[in-house]
């Protein structure tokens, strides 16, 4: 029988301490921390802070490392931190012309056999926790855990509200920037995974979503009840950029998962 664990955050007064700290070093533009290699025939940018348990940070559509600057300060605490650049995005190359999610997975692990990791803890925000479920479904050997938050697997008004299906292609239409371009009709037109491929993935999945998420409740939910084994968090009053949003709390919950 799948076992599940629910962790539904009630408590908004636990909201009100989430931590904004400024970040002392410059995420995503950190020479001391900045790797390049060759990957894919793309040259891959990545930083590492920390040390023990590996867990690889993968941002969402966009944007970079940067997007993680509330949580690597934490996380270096208690792991070895690899956050990456993905392909097209940040300090990463790439061909504006094409681009998918399952690129961007075989990039992430050919990067952890340069860096001769076995497996990691994994965690992805919007299109990198879609990136994470890929890459738990393509080199499951390569994620031990997953945490996953505003992540969909299908790209249609039942996964996400017709209002952010519609400022996608009216970006497409009107953006000047090819690379811009081809970010927003991935998501248009990406990722198409049925739900039933789900069950591939074997590891520890927490999902995760804000209630205001853009990624519908329901949506999340049915992830969550696809996945064999699976833990499911909604916070409450909150967006999809939750882990920015109430970092403090995010990050105690995602800490809670990875520590059992």
């Amino acid at each position: 029988m799948k076992t599940t664990s629910f962790l539904i955050l009630i408590l908004s007064a636990c909201l009100t301490l989430s931590c904004r700290k400024v970040a002392t070093e410059d995420y995503g533009n950190n020479p001391k921390a900045g790797h390049y290699t060759r990957i894919n025939g793309i040259n891959l940018y990545y930083e590492t802070y920390g040390k023990g348990k590996p867990l690889v940070m993968l941002h969402g559509n966009g944007g970079s490392i940067a997007s993680f600057k509330y949580q690597i300060p934490y996380f270096e605490k208690h792991y070895k931190i690899i956050a990456i650049d993905s392909r097209l995005q940040g300090k990463s190359g790439g061909a504006a012309d094409t681009l998918s999610y399952d690129m961007m997975a075989a990039d992430f692990a050919g990067l952890l056999d340069y860096l001769k990791i076995d497996s990691a803890y994994v965690l992805g925000w919007s299109d990198g926790g879609i990136d994470g479920l890929v890459l738990a479904m393509h080199f499951p050997k390569k994620v031990s855990k997953l945490a996953v938050t505003g992540a969909n697997i299908i790209p249609d008004t039942t996964a996400m509200y017709a209002v952010d299906m519609e400022q996608m292609k009216h970006t497409v239409l009107k953006s000047t920037s090819e690379r811009e371009i081809t970010l927003n009709r991935m998501m248009i037109f990406q990722p198409q995974i049925p739900f039933s491929d789900l069950k591939k993935i074997h590891c520890p999945v927490l999902v995760m979503a804000g209630d205001k998420d853009m990624i519908k409740p329901e949506h999340t939910l049915k992830i969550f009840q696809s996945l064999p084994a699976a833990a499911l968090c909604i916070f409450p009053d909150s967006y999809h950029q939750v882990c920015q949003q109430h970092p403090e709390l995010f990050n105690q919950t995602v800490q809670t998962f990875f520590g059992k």
